[in-house]
Parts: structure tokens; sequence; C-alpha cells
């Protein structure tokens, strides 16, 4: 399995679109599988994005979390919970602090980043498998978010905002480096969700970029479905790894802002 399976959820929900939709009470629960030429279509974790309202230092912030771990019957032979926070300042919609806790196998990471948005700076700390910490100050854009507030980066815009393969580019933080995300635009098409029904969709097309942040001829590639509606919910993601794929689809949703109308009765 790939390592940064709840990444790959997130990052995949780094796509184009331009504007924030936080919402707290907002719940999205997603199943993630594996399938293979010799190997059957099978769910082997769960995925939960929630998004709260609390008082840090007397300051109302939103806290989105995002929790990812292996089911409890895979767990023997891969044990994985990642843990992502982030708190998001209402009124820029600007991440102010980021949280990482990731636990894979062996592999234990944590990372811990701050926003100085006056400043246009980050400082970023992070270690591995209790070695000491790294840290580094980085120049931010705009554009520059960690994984969480990628996720939320696609919520208010149109799709007519998009023409049919046009490409674009995003920018990920990552503990030393900023990373970039290509997307295109494939257009509208109608998904199939495993036990949830038929939606109405907009599909992209992503990329990764490699460690060296510009090159994209080895990234990771991934493809994604968003709701054709006002809550631009990721609805099913698709990722190629070695042998196989891994998919990550909607298993159910509380407190949208918005009725979920691209669902197909």
């Amino acid at each position: 399995m790939k390592r940064f399976l709840l990444s790959i959820l997130l990052l995949a929900a780094a796509s184009p679109l331009a504007a924030q939709l936080y919402h707290p009470g907002e719940q999205l629960f997603y199943r993630v599988s594996y399938k293979a030429k010799m190997f059957p279509n099978t769910e082997v974790g769960s995925v939960e994005v929630c998004t709260y309202e609390e008082q840090v230092n007397g300051e109302k912030l939103y806290r989105v979390e995002g929790i990812g771990r292996t089911l409890p019957t895979y767990r023997w032979f891969y044990n994985l919970e990642d843990i992502y926070r982030v708190w998001i300042d209402p009124e820029t919609k600007r991440p102010v602090r980021f949280v990482s806790d990731l636990h894979e196998g062996e592999y234990t990471f944590e990372s811990y980043y701050t926003y100085v948005w006056p400043d246009s700076t980050i400082h970023t700390r992070w270690r591995s498998r209790q070695r000491p910490f790294q840290e580094k100050q980085m120049t931010l854009t705009a554009e520059s978010m960690d994984p969480i507030s990628l996720f939320f980066t696609l919520r208010s815009a149109e799709a007519e905002d998009f023409t049919v393969g046009e490409p674009g580019t995003l920018q990920m933080v990552l503990q030393d480096t900023i990373k970039l995300i290509r997307y295109r635009y494939l257009g509208r098409e109608n998904k199939k969700i495993r036990n949830m029904g038929r939606f109405q969709t907009l599909k992209f097309e992503c990329q990764l970029g490699t460690t060296e942040g510009y090159s994209f001829t080895d990234g990771t590639i991934f493809t994604l479905w968003v709701s054709d509606d006002r809550n631009k919910i990721p609805l099913y993601i698709e990722s190629p790894v070695k042998i196989g794929s891994i998919q990550a689809y909607i298993s159910g949703y509380k407190g949208l802002k918005y009725p979920l109308d691209s669902r197909i009765k």
C-alpha cells in the first residue's frame, strides 16, 4: 500500500477552485480500497474530515481535522493512523497553524507549521522516528497551503469558471519545500459511487510534483471527481500505485451547508 494513504485523499481534494467553504459541523466520511490484477477491489481503510469552531487564546478559529485509519481486519498487516489538524482564520479563510501526527507501521512522523501572513513566511518543524526536529522558514505566497487547507480550496467556484483541458497549478507546503500540484479540468461526468448512488460531478486530472518541486515526470498522479453543486465535495479519487490502484470514495456525510443537489435520484 502507498505511504500517506490519507494524504492521497487530501491532496486529491486540492483541485483548482479558488475559494474556501469552511462550515462548522460538516463531517465527510470516506472508504479507501485497493485493487490489482489478481486482487479484488477490497476496502482497506477509512477517512474522516470534520470541521469545528473553537476559541484559541480568546480568538475564534475553525479547526479542520482529517483522520485516516486502516480497517481493523487489516491492521495486523499494515496498521495506519494518520491525523492532520489545521486552524483557520474565519475572516481571511487562511490557515494559521497546521499539525500532523502520522503512524504507518513502524514509521512515525510529526510536523508543525506556523503561518505568519503579515510577513509572508511560514515556519515548519518536523521529524520522523523520534529523531531530532528539523526546522525551516520559507516564503509564502497566497497560494501556499498545507494539505488540509488545500482540501478546502475548491469549495465555492463554479464549473463555468473553467475551460475543459485548461491546465493550472497550486502550491502545497511539505516540511522543507513547497511542492506544486498541476491540474487539468476534464469536464462534467455522471459518476457512480459504491453504496451511495450516482452523482453529477466535475472531473479533474491532477499530478503532484516530485521532491524537486517543479518536475512532474514521476510525481503522483490522481483523478478526482467533485460534486457538481455548491458544496463541491470530493466524491471519488483514484491514484495508481506500482501494482494496482487506490480509490477513496464518499461513504457518508453530515452537516453540509447546502443540499447535495448533485445526487441523482
